[in-house]
């Protein structure tokens, strides 16, 4: 059982603080604009800082930005949502419902020819997919290093930064990725991102319906999540942020998608589960709301407090976290639950034991404090250069939580 603290709110004069450090982040060498948003309880401090464009009208609070990998959790709970409707199993295979991953061949070497494989030990479970086990995902290594590389980017998967125009339809996406063998085999370690898109299709199929208009439906209209979807409505465009990010060539901030006629401009023909979405922070806050009380919003019971338990709890073995890697040390302090990290030791000031959540590439971050009930959100216009967080996500979680009452 978490223990769970007492909120006494914030202090003041250090979320001031917060704001100045946060500043310091924003301009020229920086990034162009950003939401803060700090929760406690029924206190919420937001800051808006910069512009959503270069040049532009100013960050608001209202402000749409892509969330890439915070959609993961998303999905997570889309899929435990049907778990509890027993649609799905969360050990059942899911070959009946995707056959193209039926009786998968497994790579001898992961860095070795296509057709040099064995049998797979077991079929893919629901649990692989939400776990990140089911033996494929990214590796932290050049695109053009491994053929199983090679082969996922000729087959335009999207498992790289987002690039929702590039990937296909769903019923073509998945018999893609079918061609290819596993990494590994299922459940012998966890590989980030694939599971998280394959969850998505299995969603779709289970449901009967969309993807996207399952979650609409069933998850954004009861959450009053008006601004959180695939792509952004003509009406929204107004609000939507142009995204940077640092040319691998030159070095210099140059434009990843621009807000006006850019990827998330019109719906994509592949709805991904890994890193599809828009949202606003208000929006996310609704959703992590939800998650912080136990699965309920406004008396609607959304998701049960045992599924919630076991979406935020770590679901790796030993051994899994020791074959494993993000970054090196990533699995010393953390886990994996159900598409989110989940801090198991504490070696940070803004990253204390049993918080979850997960940060997005293109420039954002978020995460649920269950103990002392806070809820963190930062969304920026400036992707990552690396899985570590930049200077600005990690200063907005140390001055968090430097920034609490008690």
């Amino acid at each position: 059982m978490i223990p769970t603290g007492h909120s006494k709110g914030f202090v003041r004069t250090r979320l001031d603080r917060l704001r100045t450090v946060l500043a310091r982040h924003v301009g020229p060498d920086g990034v162009p604009g950003l939401v803060a948003l700090v929760a406690r309880g029924d206190e919420t401090h937001v800051e808006a800082l910069g512009e959503r464009t270069i040049g532009g009208a100013p960050v608001t609070r209202d402000t749409v930005f892509r969330i890439s990998s915070m959609t993961k959790a998303v999905t997570a709970v889309a899929a435990l949502m049907l778990v509890e409707e027993c649609r799905l199993r969360l050990d059942e295979p899911v070959d009946e419902l995707l056959p193209e991953l039926a009786n998968r061949r497994v790579l001898r070497r992961v860095d070795g020819p296509l057709d040099d494989t064995v049998p797979a030990h077991r079929p893919i479970t629901v649990r692989d997919l939400l776990t990140f086990t089911m033996g494929t995902g990214l590796l932290m290594a050049p695109p053009d290093s491994h053929p199983i590389l090679q082969a996922m980017a000729v087959l335009d998967l999207g498992q790289g930064p987002p690039q929702p125009a590039d990937v296909p339809a769903p019923n073509e996406w998945l018999p893609r990725l079918g061609t290819l063998p596993l990494m590994h085999q299922p459940g012998e370690r966890w590989l980030y991102n694939t599971g998280a898109d394959v969850l998505g299709v299995l969603v779709a199929r289970a449901s009967g319906q969309p993807f996207e208009r399952f979650l609409g439906e069933r998850l954004f209209g009861p959450l009053g999540m008006g601004s959180t979807g695939f792509s952004v409505a003509p009406d929204r465009l107004d609000r939507f942020t142009t995204c940077y990010w640092t040319d691998p060539a030159t070095g210099a901030r140059a434009v990843y998608d621009e807000a006006a006629g850019g990827q998330w401009a019109t719906p994509p023909a592949f709805p991904s589960g890994g890193s599809g979405l828009v949202s606003t922070v208000d929006d996310f806050l609704a959703f992590s709301r939800m998650l912080l009380d136990g699965g309920r919003c406004t008396g609607e019971r959304i998701l049960s407090r045992a599924s919630v338990e076991l979406l935020s709890s770590d679901q790796l073995t030993p051994e899994q976290k020791a074959a494993s890697e993000l970054v090196p040390g990533f699995f010393d302090t953390r886990g994996w639950g159900y598409g989110v990290s989940v801090v198991t030791r504490q070696t940070e000031l803004g990253h204390p034991l049993y918080q979850y959540g997960w940060d997005g590439g293109l420039g954002s971050s978020w995460a649920i404090d269950p103990v002392d009930q806070v809820i963190g959100i930062i969304l920026t216009t400036r992707a990552f250069t690396s899985p570590v967080a930049p200077p600005v996500v990690q200063d907005f979680w140390t001055s968090a939580y430097q920034a609490l009452g008690d």
